[in-house]
């Protein structure tokens, strides 16, 4: 294929062109028309409301705590607006904007059967529906399908067992695409100084913690079922959204990074990926959908690794050593030493490398 000198971002969910796969997912960033217009012209390829329901929520005090390491802890509801203010104000305001605008709607199929189709009406390019039980989520699917025109995306959830199961029945009952993940927990985090849980209760992990098992669980479904998928969890930049994409990925989720850093993290994202398709020869962001699928199905069984020492990029900090649980790797000036009798081969000298001066190949068998 031709190399575009500038490569095209652009991808397709649910047959509605992304300029980006850049997806702000539900939540506060998505509160309102007003926040929702920034997110475009920030450079969100497409924004999902905040969850409209029948119910206004009412967020405990307080409901949001950055826990460090690019994690969000919260213990926040869906949307504290009517679902009347969405139909009447919030949604019509948005008309004309510059992405894919969708709906977020929940939490049972009562709720989607009275405001799918008024949501639609008022003039989104997709629903997400969302339900905290994962066994009322087919039916949620059903009731929008029958309501509406538009894509009926699903967002499902870690916190489920049998979750591959449940995106079956989504599947079954007529799903167009499903957002995986949602939040996990709950989980608990402790103030020191007050032994006081930092949000007075447990609640709802978020951020770069959460991604090795969000891109599992995209990997998981893409293996299994036809279907696009919005890889949502943990993602905090443009290479990571490359992973997420290789991982089986159609668009990309993300909050917590743009929520803690700031809307800049668009911009910003765009141009590491951007660069990164260029480096490596990429014309089309959808060349990377799935790459790492067929490994997936097919484990390589190496023989073995062959490590390279470049004396050059090593600034002699000792990692490697300080984390050889073996004992078997030796930095003297600038010569590496290491006894093959005693390395396990694990690998994890060359992974905290961070210079690159210490280097592995698979060795394959026969």
């Amino acid at each position: 294929m031709e190399r575009k000198e500038t490569p095209d971002l652009t991808v397709e969910l649910c047959g509605l062109r992304l300029a980006n796969p850049f997806v702000l997912a539900s939540g506060p960033l998505s509160f309102s028309a007003e926040a929702i217009r920034a997110a475009f012209a920030a450079g969100a390829g497409a924004v999902v409301t905040k969850t409209i329901s029948s119910h206004p929520t009412v967020n405990p005090i307080p409901h949001m705590a950055d826990i460090g390491q690019g994690a969000l802890l919260n213990t926040e509801g869906w949307s504290d607006l009517t679902a009347e203010a969405w139909v009447d104000t919030e949604l019509p305001a948005l008309r004309e904007r510059d992405g894919i605008l969708i709906a977020s709607l929940g939490h049972t199929a009562a709720d989607v059967e009275a405001w799918a189709g008024p949501v639609a009406a008022a003039g989104v390019d997709m629903l997400e529906v969302v339900s905290y039980v994962a066994g009322d989520m087919p039916a949620l699917v059903r009731a929008a399908k029958v309501a509406v025109e538009v894509p009926v995306l699903a967002k499902v959830s870690a916190n489920w067992p049998d979750l591959l199961d449940v995106v079956g029945a989504l599947v079954k009952a007529g799903v167009d695409g499903v957002a995986a993940i949602d939040s996990i927990g709950p989980t608990l985090r402790i103030d020191i100084e007050t032994g006081r849980p930092v949000l007075n209760r447990t609640g709802w992990l978020s951020g770069s913690p959460i991604r090795p098992i969000s891109q599992r669980i995209v990997a998981d479904i893409a293996l299994r079922y036809d279907v696009p998928i919005v890889g949502t969890g943990g993602i905090g930049r443009g290479v990571e959204a490359v992973e997420m994409l290789m991982a089986g990925a159609t668009a990309v989720g993300v909050h917590t990074a743009p929520l803690l850093r700031g809307l800049g993290f668009f911009d910003r994202a765009v141009i590491e990926m951007r660069q990164f398709l260029v480096a490596h020869n990429y014309a089309y962001a959808a060349q990377l959908q799935g790459l790492a699928l067929p490994h997936l199905k097919k484990p390589l069984e190496p023989a073995g690794l062959t490590f390279a020492f470049d004396v050059d990029c090593c600034t002699h900090c000792n990692r490697c050593v300080e984390v050889c649980a073996y004992g078997a790797r030796r930095l003297l000036g600038d010569e590496m030493h290491v006894d093959e009798g005693e390395c396990r081969l694990c690998g994890l000298c060359a992974a905290v490398c961070k210079p690159g001066a210490l280097r592995f190949e698979l060795a394959t068998g026969p």
